[in-house]
């Protein structure tokens, strides 16, 4: 990988998150909740899934949700940190997502919640993740993205313009869900959908927030990042104006994320495909004429 796509410092996310596997009875409910929609999304599709891979142990939460349905056989759960899979109920094995050990044609659905944001190289996992897949395989993605934070990310960047000399980012870069479906077909992905699911949640001051993100490993982690905590003359700033900006009448703040779910499909024979193009035998302008109004006159 070259330093260009070396964006987060992946030392660090992986330290974050060690923490928040100790922490995650109290600071998991966000990945519990991403959770359940995307299980909501798998139960859409009429078919089983024998063999099954979990990419993030999250502490159990997608394999428990998984327990006993969609008639599973073997279930295996990857992540980078030990801790993250103590609580699981399957095979559990600790690998990097950058540089999966699974071969070819393996799985018939993979599965993945709230851990591929922190990836440098997202269309090679992507890539990865397909050839893992069997041909009609499954894979269904849920990751933060679109307008996560915009809230925060605008207060930080206000405050430090007004307090210091200049300003560094303070919140990830996120995927765009205009390109998450051509990140799909470019991993040479079939029939790719991206939908999203916009949550708020609302905090008693902007600082609870910040100290949430904290719990949940979800800090600043990019290479690129200023050394050192914020000031605290910028930080309080920033907090005013987030209130100000954002703020309820009973002074609380949201925080909005953006969750994209992926799904995509693992190129095979049978699947539904575009007619080539030049081979329609109807002109669009004639189908889309409206007909002649009905005047009333019977004749």
């Amino acid at each position: 990988m070259t330093d260009r796509m070396r964006i987060f410092d992946r030392n660090l996310v992986r330290q974050r998150r060690a923490r928040f596997a100790r922490d995650f009875g109290e600071a998991g409910f966000l990945v519990a909740e991403v959770a359940g929609r995307l299980i909501d999304r798998l139960e859409d599709i009429r078919r089983s899934f024998p063999r099954v891979l979990v990419l993030g142990g999250q502490q159990g939460v997608l394999e428990r949700a998984l327990a006993g349905r969609f008639g599973i056989e073997l279930l295996v759960t990857s992540d980078t940190v030990p801790g993250m899979l103590e609580s699981g109920n399957g095979l559990a094995v600790v690998a990097d997502e950058e540089a999966l050990p699974f071969g070819p044609d393996r799985f018939d659905a993979v599965l993945s919640v709230m851990l591929l944001h922190w990836v440098n190289d997202l269309p090679g996992v992507l890539v990865q993740l397909r050839t893992c897949l069997k041909p009609d395989g499954l894979l269904l993605l849920a990751l933060p993205g679109g307008e996560t934070l915009f809230e925060l990310r605008q207060c930080l960047l206000q405050a430090e313009l007004e307090m210091e000399d200049g300003a560094s980012p303070r919140v990830s870069p996120m995927t765009d869900v205009r390109d998450a479906g051509g990140l799909l077909q470019r991993a040479g992905l079939a029939l790719p959908v991206v939908d999203v699911d916009r949550i708020t949640i609302t905090y008693a001051d902007p600082l609870r927030l910040m100290r949430e993100l904290s719990r949940m490993g979800e800090g600043n982690a990019l290479l690129q990042r200023r050394p050192g905590p914020l000031r605290r003359a910028t930080l309080a700033r920033a907090c005013q104006l987030y209130v100000e900006q954002f703020g309820d009448a009973d002074g609380r703040v949201p925080a909005t994320l953006d969750i994209l779910f992926l799904t995509a499909w693992k190129p095979h024979p049978s699947q539904p495909k575009p007619k080539p193009r030049g081979s329609a035998t109807v002109s669009l302008i004639d189908a889309l004429k409206a007909p002649p109004a009905n005047d009333g006159s019977g004749g």
